[in-house]
């Protein structure tokens, strides 16, 4: 029986909470949504919330931990995005990057010199605003990376 795939999603700040939930819903895919606090979620047996301690990188830690192949975390943060591509998971970012082997160094060096600029005074502004067009990017990432691993054997429905 193929190993089912499964999504972690990384969810305090996610703003596409609701589109994984209906690409989730076509496919037949497990969701679990993990978080420091509760949230309201829709009440389907294919979503199961996850609340974590509180503390720095407990969620990231649970969701680190369970990485592999077969898994799609949705996370904006670029270490834990760096931790699941290590463990063999897909890892798509809200605005429908996809992380992978060969892009996720780049990010984390371009992470990390955007830190280091901030402390040093040298850069204010943050990210551009969330829009359509990353939300549209994000739905067709995740869509390919499902059946990306239907056709690697991984089922979507689990077994």
């Amino acid at each position: 029986m193929p190993e089912p795939i499964e999504i972690l999603v990384d969810a305090d700040a996610c703003p596409v909470k609701d589109e994984v939930f209906r690409v989730a819903a076509r496919h037949g895919v497990k969701t679990y949504v993990v978080s420091n606090s509760f949230m309201m979620l829709p009440k389907d047996p294919m979503i199961e919330r996850v609340v974590v301690g509180s503390g720095l990188d407990v969620a990231d830690d649970w969701i680190a931990e369970r990485a592999r192949r077969g898994v799609i975390v949705i996370t904006a943060d670029i270490p834990l995005a760096h931790r699941a591509v290590k463990a063999g998971a897909d890892v798509i970012a809200p605005n429908g990057r996809a992380y992978t082997e060969s892009t996720i160094g780049a990010a984390l060096a371009t992470r990390n010199l955007m830190a280091e600029l901030r402390e040093a005074g040298a850069v204010t502004g943050g990210p551009r605003p969330f829009s359509k067009s990353d939300r549209s990017a994000f739905l067709q990432a995740l869509d390919l990376s499902i059946v990306r691993l239907r056709r690697a054997g991984f089922s979507a429905v689990p077994g």
